[in-house]
């Protein structure tokens, strides 16, 4: 079934991209620099092909290229692939001719120019011949199974309508093994009591047996386990526990016995947090010294000569584990008596000219890469909120706490999903708690790549929500 294959098709498909790129590396190497020397005893050249190696890494992370590689039709995988080529000349451009710059390690600009050019001709090429082969082979890829489900309680039935609203999954349930025949609202699905699960399943070669019989039943269900052992049958046990959110859980043993998880949590390695704190200390030195202190001058003269008072704005928010800090920014509104109460709203009139054009350009958060420094906020993080807003929220979102098992960042996931500014309804703040949720469960070094970069990209243009 589909989501048997798709693991080893997304590694085939990451897998030749790299072997195009190299591929293509190597052969302008030899045709253009006609160079007699050895591409791989050239040490001056290996550092382009690292570069180019990871800049693909990040520009296909960006885009998402590799995700669901067996289920996006022709055109989206054919946008993405597009996508994912103009970052990465973008990125390689940056890179090498503006940072780097050719002379250092003695490749030309027509040597960018031909590899990217045949690396794109054979990426493009590629793709036609893998959508090709995907397409005719579909059916073969699909491989559905045929299950039956033991127990017709509400997991069962939640089961059943899983699979039938999900076929890319490759699971076609038959129905329901249960001694209660009225638990079955349709009597079709229902096949009989549990001790005639096995002998159906021998005989109509059922593939998978999956058991949602209750904990009570558990002597019902080492039988069934044995049995199904014996004959050749896949059993699956589905835990009795059941998240009524519907959202995913994560399991894991403590020696034999199962734990299950709420959610998944990158973050909790010590490895995770050593590398995001790493990159946060990194990250931040080279904004303050090649960024920050040439603005802090400018934009000092500008808060001061537009409005009185200080050049920050100082402000207890609520950080990790709910401890509060002390935030820094650049002061962009008048000085007033609201502004630990209220939020900034559309043509607030406490914002300064000058404070404008900080909020639209994310220029204001500058000063919190101190913070970074000091350990109470990271580069990326769901956004810290006033104290009073933490404790409103708390009381009518049941998971607005769970954001604060993060250190709060700069920018985050809920930010460049356009998820900022004045939150004017309970339920505008539920979508950005959700976001901020997704990414605790979802962290990963790439995925504060990505976010940076798209941050960096709508300071540039001006965020329409940022006011």
């Amino acid at each position: 079934m589909i989501n048997r294959h798709t693991a080893f098709f997304k590694v085939l498909n990451l897998t030749i991209d790299y072997f195009i790129l190299n591929v293509s590396m190597i052969s302008t190497y030899f045709i253009i620099d006609n160079s007699s020397l050895f591409w791989a005893s050239n040490r001056r050249y290996l550092p382009i092909v690292l570069v180019f190696n990871l800049v693909w890494l990040l520009s296909s992370n960006i885009s998402g290229l590799y995700e669901q590689v067996l289920n996006k039709d022709s055109i989206k995988t054919y946008k993405g692939v597009i996508r994912t080529y103009l970052l990465f000349v973008s990125f390689i451009c940056f890179t090498i001719l503006i940072l780097i710059g050719t002379e250092a390690y003695f490749i030309t600009r027509q040597y960018l120019f031909y590899t990217l050019a045949l690396f794109g001709f054979l990426l493009g090429l590629w793709k036609l011949i893998f959508l090709t082969i995907r397409k005719s082979e579909r059916a073969a890829l699909i491989d559905t199974r045929d299950v039956i489900i033991i127990g017709a309680g509400r997991i069962g039935q939640d089961l059943y309508n899983f699979f039938k609203h999900n076929p890319d999954r490759g699971y076609h349930a038959i129905g329901f093994f249960d001694n209660d025949p009225n638990g079955v609202s349709d009597k079709t699905l229902y096949l009989g009591p549990t001790n005639n699960s096995i002998e159906f399943a021998l005989k109509y070669k059922v593939d998978e047996i999956f058991c949602t019989l209750p904990i009570s039943e558990s002597k019902t269900i080492e039988q069934l386990m044995f049995d199904a052992d014996k004959n050749l049958i896949r059993f699956k046990s589905v835990p009795e526990y059941f998240d009524y959110d519907k959202k995913p859980t994560f399991i894991q043993s403590f020696g034999h016995i199962p734990i299950i998880s709420l959610r998944t949590e990158p973050l909790e390695n010590l490895l995770n947090r050593s590398i995001k704190r790493a990159f946060d200390i990194i990250f931040s030195i080279f904004v303050i010294l090649f960024i920050f202190s040439w603005l802090f001058p400018i934009l000092s003269i500008l808060i001061k000569l537009e409005s009185k008072g200080p050049v920050f704005f100082t402000q207890v928010r609520s950080g990790r584990n709910n401890k509060s800090f002390k935030c820094y920014k650049f002061r962009s509104m008048t000085v007033n008596n609201d502004a630990d109460d209220k939020q900034a709203t559309t043509y607030d009139e406490r914002i300064t000219k000058t404070g404008a054009i900080l909020r639209r350009t994310s220029l204001d958060e500058l000063p919190q890469f101190f913070n970074v420094l000091k350990g109470n906020m990271s580069v990326v993080g769901p956004r810290p909120h006033m104290i009073k807003h933490t404790q409103q929220y708390s009381e009518l979102i049941d998971k607005f706490m769970v954001r604060h098992f993060l250190k709060p960042g700069i920018t985050g996931w809920a930010q460049i999903q356009g998820l900022r500014g004045e939150t004017k309804t309970v339920d505008a703040m539920l979508q950005r708690v959700e976001a901020d949720v997704w990414y605790l469960e979802n962290w990963s070094f790439l995925l504060d790549l990505k976010i940076i970069f798209l941050t960096v990209r709508n300071s540039l243009k001006g965020d329409e929500n940022a006011f």
